[in-house]
């Protein structure tokens, strides 16, 4: 059984027992979050939109971080123009403890 979740604009696959890197959440470490369940699909079959508003993913915190810095750079020929720029962007590590109805 797994379950497309919906966080942050994005959706993730989620199984029970899996980890996932979602966008920052704003929550402590061991804390419980319950994600939106856009999809699932079990024994019985395939469940979307309103089916699978019934359930919800709750997931246990357990990391909060930051990804490996990349460089953004800018630049303008013949102008003497450059911008150079790193960025790390946050993240919230969780694992899927269980999906069930709500």
């Amino acid at each position: 059984m797994y379950a497309i979740v919906d966080n942050g604009n994005k959706q993730y696959k989620a199984e029970v027992g899996s980890v996932i890197k979602l966008e920052k959440l704003n929550a402590n470490v061991g804390d419980k979050v319950e994600l939106k369940v856009v999809m699932i699909s079990d024994e019985n079959g395939i469940k979307v939109a309103g089916e699978a508003d019934a359930f919800k993913a709750v997931c246990e915190v357990v990391e909060q971080g930051k990804d490996k810095k990349i460089i953004v750079f800018k630049y303008k020929p013949k102008k003497n123009e450059r911008k150079k720029q790193g960025h790390r962007q946050p993240f919230t590590k969780v694992k899927v403890v269980e999906i069930c109805a709500k």
